[in-house]
């Protein structure tokens, strides 16, 4: 049975990963901060093939144990969904220190440090996939608004993560993805959205699927067009 470990998993797009890869019949790591209040993430996990793991993106001791937790499971798709929008952090004048810090911890630094944690799990299993997700604003060549100074910051940096674990990882067979998921109807979204998280999960599962080595550490749309740097 494949496996998936998916961070951020108690709502939002999280939890539609864990639901369509459960209806794939995958089994389903489901990583939140607060397990015992996630009430419809401990729903799907009466299925039985969920097992919900304890992990705060902010807390590299969470991140540590968590690899200890883990240690010799394979991990076929490792998906890094846990993210903010920073929007406390967002336009000139409003800019402070601890907001940026908190913004890149959670969307740049926790990444990393999972990837340099889990990516033996990933090495071992049969699909051998890391997935992060991105967003279109990390685009340097499609910012055309400005604004959003932590947030496209913090996808960018984790652009440049992924395309060097994919460089790096390559010899173990392991491809990475950065991708963008759509404006999607989640609560960071809101409802004015133009996707749906089922469109938008089923795209980006079915580009990990379908990545290969060649392709590996590219920066795509969950319909699988590319994105310009």
């Amino acid at each position: 049975m494949s496996v998936a470990l998916i961070t951020g998993a108690n709502r939002g797009l999280g939890l539609e990963f864990v639901q369509q890869y459960l209806s794939k019949g995958w089994r389903v790591l489901a990583a939140c901060r607060d397990p015992e209040n996630a009430t419809s993430l401990n729903k799907l996990a009466q299925n039985g093939n969920v097992e919900i793991l304890q992990l705060d993106v902010t807390d590299e001791t969470s991140i540590n144990q968590l690899g200890a937790v883990l240690t010799g499971q394979a991990i076929d798709h490792l998906v890094l969904n846990a993210g903010v929008l920073g929007t406390e952090c967002s336009t000139l004048g409003n800019m402070t220190q601890v907001n940026w810090l908190e913004v890149l911890n959670i969307n740049t630094v926790a990444p990393a440090l999972l990837i340099q944690m889990l990516y033996n799990n990933v090495a071992s299993s049969e699909h051998k996939t890391i997935v992060g997700i991105s967003s279109r604003v990390a685009s340097i060549g499609d910012n055309g608004s400005g604004n959003m100074y932590s947030y496209r910051t913090s996808k960018a940096a984790l652009n440049q993560i992924l395309v060097s674990a994919a460089r790096n990882l390559s010899q173990y067979g392991i491809k990475t993805l950065a991708v963008h998921p759509g404006w999607v109807k989640t609560d960071m979204g809101g409802e004015d959205a133009t996707f749906t998280p089922q469109q938008s999960v089923s795209g980006i599962i079915h580009q990990a699927q379908s990545l290969t080595l060649e392709q590996s550490g590219s920066f795509k749309v969950f319909d699988g067009s590319n994105i310009e740097w």
